[in-house]
């Protein structure tokens, strides 16, 4: 007979301890360690990784297989998969609630029902709810294969008589395992149903879609292990009430991090977006101060966003930074190197910046199109329309080249862009593009320079 004995847990991270103390040893959060009782279990062998018994062998006598990728049909989710799904894959969908997840994941397998065995187990919504937003998005479920279940035994007994290619869990956090005593969507409970799904997926070659909740600060909820039992971790970004989406891959064992899917909803459902770069740019008539264009790199694809700014007098003892789409700290980084290396004070305005579309940028190449937009708003004059830029700054006044800074150029040409300012160091010696102006720059008083004679 299994004995029964307590622990204690903690609620942010999922670390256990024997007794109770105020502040878990992990992570190091404060009064978050309960008491837990449950079944001493003895898991199956073979962990995550599939069948054990291999023994140890030398790297050299590993023969690795070659699968072939099921693609979904959906372009843009196969690209931020990595080119489609891989048997017995893991794959964990995260984001806000009405983004589109369910939506998402109903199309794609709406889509494989006809080559491939798909089940979609639900345990928020009932079969009738399901089938209701089919019929709204007018997809035709004759072959799908759909159930409502939360418990992980009951899920295992249908996939084994099932046996699907594709299997679809919404949501990992309403799941539950008779063998954990605590409450459906407890640490516990989620990270042992997760353990024992994703080992179903590893033996059976199944590619498994869990659908996880977000916290409100947009982390995934429950334990960061979760994390590092899957092989791909997707975020869908955006605002509920807009129109368009993005899946953005946070980890990724099968293709490369960071890249981006993009998606617009309409009353058919999620469209993907083949050239994103088109809804990004908002070309306007007339050039306006502070309007930059700059090319960033989402994973292996170059993208056209536009970095706007607003700098106007403050009236507050410490003027504000705002940003939308990049690091504020950052921000505050380049006006001080702004005006240490390029002569430019603004320390008493207040500087917004934004990138248009709701793009959320995270390199480093967005520094010198944020001290353009931000020296265009200062001075209120514009930069001609066909001007684009990338580029690093440090903080001793040097503008650094960026990763694939060739290919952004060429990208940004095929829009039509006919000046680049960008980073010396990116241009090798007898690089050219027919009809580009090339401005290279070394460092920021070459940059204000330049801006400087562009302003118009």
């Amino acid at each position: 007979m299994a004995r029964v004995k307590v622990r204690y847990q903690c609620s942010e991270c999922g670390a256990e301890s024997p007794k109770w103390v105020g502040r878990c040893p992990d992570c190091g959060a404060w009064n978050t360690l309960t008491e837990m009782a449950a079944t001493v279990s003895h898991p199956a062998r073979g962990g995550y990784a599939g069948a054990a018994g291999r023994g140890v062998q030398t790297l050299s006598e590993v023969t690795p297989e070659r699968t072939e990728r099921t693609r979904l049909g959906i372009e843009e989710l196969d690209r931020v998969l990595g080119g489609g799904l891989v048997p017995g894959s893991v794959i964990l969908l995260g984001g806000d609630p009405g983004i589109g997840k369910s939506t998402l994941l109903l199309q794609a397998l709406m889509a494989l029902a006809d080559r491939h065995r798909t089940l979609y187990v639900t345990g928020e919504e009932s079969p009738e709810q399901v089938a209701l937003r089919a019929a709204r998005l007018r997809l035709s479920g004759e072959r799908l294969r759909i159930a409502a279940e939360t418990s992980v035994e009951a899920i295992l007994a249908m996939a084994q008589a099932e046996r699907p290619q594709v299997l679809v869990v919404d949501s990992i956090q309403t799941l539950f395992t008779e063998e954990v005593g605590s409450a459906p969507g407890s640490v516990s409970q989620v990270r042992e149903s997760a353990a024992r799904l994703v080992r179903h997926a590893k033996a059976t070659g199944t590619a498994l879609f869990l659908v996880g909740h977000v916290t409100k600060e947009g982390a995934l909820a429950g334990p960061r292990v979760l994390e590092h039992m899957v092989d791909t971790v997707l975020y869908f970004e955006g605002d509920a009430g807009g129109r368009y989406r993005i899946v953005r891959a946070i980890k990724n064992r099968f293709g490369a991090v960071n890249e981006i899917g993009v998606f617009v909803m309409t009353d058919t459902g999620l469209k993907a977006v083949s050239n994103p770069s088109a809804i990004f740019l908002s070309r306007h008539e007339q050039p306006v101060p502070g309007s930059v264009v700059m090319v960033t790199r989402e994973g292996t694809r170059p993208l056209l966003v536009e970095v706007q700014a607003l700098v106007d007098d403050s009236q507050l003892g410490n003027p504000r930074r705002v940003t939308l789409g990049l690091e504020q700290n950052r921000l505050a980084m380049l006006l001080a190197v702004l005006h240490r290396h390029g002569g430019i004070a603004v320390s008493d305005q207040d500087v917004f910046v934004n990138v248009v579309g709701g793009v959320r940028v995270t390199e480093t190449a967005a520094d010198v199109p944020v001290l353009l937009s931000v020296l265009s708003s200062f001075r209120n004059r514009a930069l001609p329309h066909e001007l684009f830029a990338f580029g690093e700054v440090g903080l001793a006044g040097e503008v650094r080249p960026v990763p694939g800074g060739q290919e952004r150029i060429r990208e940004a040409a095929k829009h039509g862009f006919r000046r680049a300012l960008v980073p010396a160091a990116n241009l090798t010696r007898g690089f050219r593009v027919e009809g580009m102006e090339l401005l290279p720059v070394r460092r920021l008083d070459e940059v204000v320079g330049q801006a400087s004679e562009l302003l118009l």
